[in-house]
This record gives structure tokens, C-alpha cells and sequence, in this order.
């Protein structure tokens, strides 16, 4: 069956918060300037906001800019910041810390990030963009001159092994002039136009954490609205990188997070058991112990900075959000910059169409991002998150401070990042982690939690978690690593379980696709780069209420 095609001015890839700003601005300004315009947004969450996930709180800087009348709008930014707190845990006490300039609060917002989404995508679509939630862009389309021409969505029904099921639907092409990627961190077709253009060329590697978040209804008498605190410390240890966030939203409900770096070195550390075990602290359980667990989900996050963004543009399209990685990690705060690049893109794109002869690349973009306030917020705290990996917790901390008040982020100097996949050590040299059993309580165990995501897939559909060599993970991962592949997925996707065909002990890696909350920790940090993640048939995976 041969796929059918649309034409667009723009598509857009990925309905977060980036893409759907750049799909709004584009139609502001095709309204203000009274020219015909036209953008798709696809996304392959069942809805728009499904499979957003974030702390978050949120700086109003970039909504401000696109909506000054958002308030009046109903913009779901409900829960003004009202204190902040930081402290640093040691196993059974804490310490308050005097709050990193970075992590002032006053004037942002507690927020749903996917509640933000779906809020604009109903802008958008007022506005006269077309969203197609539940489609997945799965393929990379390009011209005959190496231009990208658009993308393709994955076919519908098809079988385990590939081939078209009964209710088997070819996928759509989306044709565009310019295509916009804006699939969140580590996305799948972002990645390879970065190889295939070679946009790294003049940056480092990407880091990433992973960040693992549930959704709590809290008693009343533990619950103060507006409120932020942040933690570092136990249960990690001084190398590494990490900490948590607890965000009181309205509702009596409470957000509650943990963030690990994915450079951390012991292949037995398990990200969803430190979440779990922290917790159980003295200071942070009786915010939970009369609470009721709602919602769970984890998901990566860009940790590189400024100098690991690579070049942004390609013929026909570009890289904008997080799949390009603007996050202010300091800040702990990426969607006003995700949205801000958004909104540049589609002011060049505006230019570009409306040009009497469309350039192939829209170089005006990274140009007019370089002039606006993402670039000077990002390199003035370029060198604090790769200080801890170069240094330690307490050396990070340290140099962190030196930097923010003696040069106020204009050191002459940038420390380098180093891709994650190469940090972990042969688990032989590394000492094993006890973890306590969960509580059912306070801490809980991996299904059950991915349980409350709402993560569904098509259980015929073929696995979308590929590995270009099946030997590798017995013979590589499980025999160097002890399987670190086990305990980095905090959704229980992978597992070693015995290989009844070859006996006497042998194992081999199941693959419980199923589970998949599309986190992406399993594309980052396999030691081997062996684990590949593609899109699964649209519409699959979380369903995140207010997350």
C-alpha cells in the first residue's frame, strides 16, 4: 500500500512545549502580517501532553513573550512560587543551605507541564494549526539534494515480525518547506540528523540525567502551597551527580523527584531504588506517610549546556527544545528556553517563507538565538554541572561557588562534557549496592509503578527497543557490567532470565517492551551503545494526568 501525502509550509515534530510555540508563533505572525501559512504538529502521544513530564517549575519569561495576555487566557500556571528551600541530607539528619542564586524562585510558577502543553496546543489549534496527536513521526523524508523533505509516520498494525497485520495502515507523508524537530530530549529522528549532518562538529557530547517523578495527594496538615525544596546528598554518594525536588502544587498535592547523572561510574546503582530509598529520610517521609500515591513516570533530561548544543540548522529543517538541549541546569529549568527557541525558529522560518526566494537552511536561526537572552543565560553557567564531574560533589560544589560570586559566570575558561555511555567501570571494581525491599508505603517496586503511568503498548507491534547485535548484552554488558541494562531502566524493561536453550546457567536479555515509559535512559547510557530506541506505533506509551 503506498502512503498517501500532505503538504505544509512547516511541520513540526513533537507537541511540547517548544513546538508547540513555534507552530503558535508562526501563525501569530502569518496573522499580523495577513499571509497564508500553514502548520502541522504531530506527536506521538495518544494526546497532546501524554508524554510530557517534568518537575516543574516554570519561568513565565517565555510565556510572557508569547502570550502577555496569558492570565486572562487561562493558562494553567495556578501555583505562584512562594519559598524556597535547599538542604543537604546526610543518612538520618539535614542541613539547610543557603540557596544558590540559580534556584531563586520569586515570580515562577509550579506547574503541570503537560497540562501547560495541552493548554497550548488548544492555543494553536485556535490559531489554525493542525495537531495530530497519536501519530508517531517515524522516518526522515529527503530530496533528491540531501535536503529533508519532511517525515513519515510509522504504519499502523503491523505484526511482531514486521509485517502488515489485518488491520495494517500504511503511514502518512508529511511534506514540508521546513521541518522543525522538537521531540524532546534524546529524540530518535533528532539523533540521526545530528550524524547524518554532522551538527556535533563543533561541540561536545551531549550529557543527560535521568529524572524519575510521582505525583503524591498529601494530608493537609503537611502541605504548604508554593512551596519548593530541593536536596542533595543521601542516599548518592560524593561522586555522584544528583539530587531531589518536592513541589507543593495545589490540591494538597505534591510533586516529588529525583534526578541522578547519567556519567555516574558503579554499574550497580539502580536510579528508581536511590528515588525510592530517599524517601524513607527522616526529614522527607512524613510529607508521604498519610499521602496517597497518584501518578509515576521518568523521562531523560539534557544536561550538557551551552557547550554541547550542537548547530541547530540543516537543509530543511532544524533542531529546536530539547532535542537540541537548552536546559539551564543550575536553574533546573528548561522549558522557558525550550520555548524561546521555538518561538526564534519560527520567526526565521517566517522570514525564510515569506522571502522572495526560500533559502535551503534557515541560518537566520541560530543567529537570532545567539542575540537573544537563551545563549547568555546557558554560557554563564556553562562550567557548574560539568565542575561535579570533574570534581566531585564537594569540588563541584566549590568551584560552583567560586564561579557564581567571584567571576559571576564570565570565567575565561569551559570545561568539557564527556558522552555518559563511556563513564561506567567493570562492575568487579565497583561495590554493590543493598537495597531495601520496598514498604508499599512509602517505596514501591517497578511494575507497580509503571502501573500508575498508564503505559500501554500494542502488544503485537514489533519491539522498539532494537539492539544492532543480540550477542552483545550476554557477552558484553552481562559479563563486564554484571547487566547494568536491569537496574538503569526504572521501568523494568529489561531483565536477564535463564536461557532454557543453552542451559547450565545461561541467561539471556528479555525485552518487556511493554513496560516502556520512552524515558530514553536505555539510548544514553548502555555501555555499548548496543540499545537503539525508535518510536513505537503512535499513541503508544504513558498517559500522564497532570504530570
Amino acid at each position: 500500500m503506498e502512503r498517501e501525502s500532505m503538504e505544509f509550509d512547516v511541520v513540526v515534530v513533537g507537541a511540547g512545549v517548544s513546538g508547540l510555540s513555534a507552530a503558535i508563533r508562526l501563525m501569530q505572525l502569518a496573522q499580523e502580517h495577513d499571509k497564508e501559512i500553514t502548520v502541522c504538529v504531530v506527536e506521538k502521544g495518544s494526546e497532546v501532553g501524554a508524554h510530557t513530564l517534568s518537575g516543574a517549575v516554570m519561568e513565565p519569561r517565555s510565556m510572557n513573550e508569547l502570550f502577555p495576555d496569558w492570565k486572562d487566557r487561562g493558562a494553567p500556571l495556578n501555583v505562584p512560587a512562594a519559598k524556597d528551600e535547599f538542604m543537604m541530607l546526610s543518612k538520618t539528619g539535614a542541613i539547610k543551605l543557603p540557596n544558590p542564586p540559580q534556584m531563586h524562585n520569586k515570580g515562577n510558577y509550579i506547574v503541570s507541564l503537560g497540562n501547560v502543553c495541552r493548554w497550548l496546543g488548544e492555543q494553536a489549534e485556535a490559531l489554525g494549526v493542525e495537531v495530530y496527536p497519536g501519530f508517531a513521526a517515524a522516518e526522515v523524508l529527503f530530496n533528491d539534494d540531501g535536503s529533508v523533505k519532511g517525515i513519515a509516520t510509522g504504519d499502523m498494525g503491523l505484526l511482531r515480525d514486521g509485517t502488515p497485520g489485518p488491520n495494517h495502515e500504511p503511514g502518512m507523508e508529511l511534506h514540508a518547506k521546513y521541518t522543525f524537530f522538537a521531540e524532546g530530549c534524546r529524540g530518535s529522528l533528532s539523533e540521526q540528523l545530528i550524524k547524518k549532518f554532522d551538527l556535533r562538529k563543533n561541540s561536545d557530547p551531549q550529557t543527560y540525567g535521568i529524572g524519575i517523578k510521582e505525583l503524591w495527594e498529601v494530608d493537609p496538615d503537611v502541605h504548604q502551597e508554593g512551596k519548593i525544596q530541593h536536596t542533595v546528598g543521601w542516599p548518592l554518594d560524593k561522586d555522584t551527580y544528583g539530587g531531589s525536588f518536592l513541589y507543593h502544587l495545589d490540591n494538597n498535592q505534591v510533586v516529588v523527584g529525583f534526578v541522578i547523572g547519567l556519567d555516574y561510574e558503579n554499574p550497580h546503582l539502580s536510579p528508581f531504588d536511590e528515588f525510592q530509598r530517599f524517601k524513607t529520610h527522616p526529614k522527607i517521609r512524613p510529607i508521604f506517610e498519610k499521602g496517597r500515591r497518584i501518578s509515576y513516570g521518568a523521562r531523560a533530561l539534557n544536561e550538557g549546556g551551552f557547550q554541547s548544543i550542537p548547530d541547530l540548522v540543516f537543509p530543511g529543517g532544524c533542531l529546536i527544545g530539547c532535542s537540541a538541549g537548552f536546559m539551564n541546569v543550575p536553574k533546573i529549568k528548561g522549558s522557558h528556553t525550550a520555548m524561546k527557541t521555538g518561538m526564534v525558529a519560527a520567526e526565521a522560518a517566517f522570514e525564510a517563507l515569506t522571502a522572495e526566494t526560500p533559502p535551503a537552511s534557515m541560518e537566520s536561526y541560530p543567529e537570532k538565538l545567539k542575540n537573544s537572552w537563551v545563549y547568555p543565560e546557558l554560557n554563564k553557567v556553562r562550567n557548574i554541572r560539568p565542575s561535579f564531574a570533574k570534581w566531585g560533589f564537594w569540588g563541584g560544589l566549590a568551584y560552583s561557588a567560586v564561579d557564581t560570586y567571584l567571576f559571576g559566570g564570565k570565567a575565561p575558561w569551559t570545561f568539557k562534557n564527556h558522552a555518559d555511555h563511556t563513564c561506567l567501570k567493570p562492575a568487579a571494581e565497583m561495590p554493590k549496592i543493598d537495597y531495601p525491599k520496598p514498604d508499599g508505603k512509602i517505596s514501591f517496586d517497578k511494575l507497580s509503578s509503571v502501573f500508575l503511568s498508564n503505559t500501554n503498548h500494542s502488544e503485537d507491534q514489533p519491539i522498539h527497543l532494537t539492539l544492532k547485535d543480540a550477542s552483545v548484552p550476554v557477552q558484553v554488558n552481562l559479563a563486564i557490567y554484571d547487566g547494568p541494562e536491569a537496574r538503569f531502566c526504572p521501568a523494568g524493561v529489561y531483565e536477564f532470565v535463564d536461557d532454557e536453550n543453552k542451559g547450565n546457567g545461561a541467561k539471556r536479555l528479555q525485552i518487556n517492551a511493554q513496560n516502556c515509559v520512552h524515558c530514553k535512559t536505555c539510548d544514553i547510557k548502555d555501555p555499548t551503545q548496543n540499545i537503539v530506541w525508535v518510536v513505537p506505533e503512535g499513541g503508544g506509551g504513558p498517559n500522564y494526568p497532570n504530570m
